[in-house]
């Protein structure tokens, strides 16, 4: 039997098939499926629902230091235990070392695989339309980095 996210994948590729090769809101595949059968709407748990409303909520938290810096109050670290994954909050100024260390480990191996990712991405696309000028990709952030966090500085100022 398939799992949940390949129902959801198969969906989506019978409304494309349906629709053409365009691209669409994932909001228009679902409701697309559901009138269609394809796949039913979750009965929700509440807690469930409020626990990852506020996760985003966390998420999306900052505050500005004494520096005029903008940064996230709150911190996630994953952590596996008997086979279940938990997710565990801290906030930033009262956070242990060890936590927030492991925190920024994990945020920065999160990006180390959207890159690797994207790279995947960006090869097999060009290999496919190599009819085409390639896309280039580059990977060096410390420019960018240092160009937004200027312009972060300038707005505020």
């Amino acid at each position: 039997m398939a799992t949940y996210k390949e129902q959801l994948q198969k969906a989506w590729h019978a409304y494309e098939k349906e629709h053409g090769s365009v691209p669409a809101t994932a909001r228009d595949a679902v409701q697309w499926a559901i009138d269609n059968s394809l796949i039913e709407e979750p009965e929700v748990d509440p807690l469930a629902k409020l626990a990852a409303d506020m996760a985003d909520a966390l998420r999306e938290e900052y505050a500005t230091d004494a520096q005029g810096r903008r940064y996230r109050v709150n911190h996630a670290v994953r952590v596996t235990k008997a086979g279940v994954q938990y997710t565990f909050w801290a906030i930033i100024k009262d956070a242990p070392r060890d936590h927030m260390q492991k925190a920024f480990i994990q945020r920065r191996e999160q990006i180390v695989g959207d890159c690797v990712q994207l790279a995947t991405d960006v090869e097999a696309y060009n290999d496919m339309k190599s009819d085409q000028p390639p896309i280039p990709m580059l990977f060096d952030f410390r420019d960018d980095v240092e160009e937004r966090r200027y312009w972060r500085g300038a707005e505020a100022a």
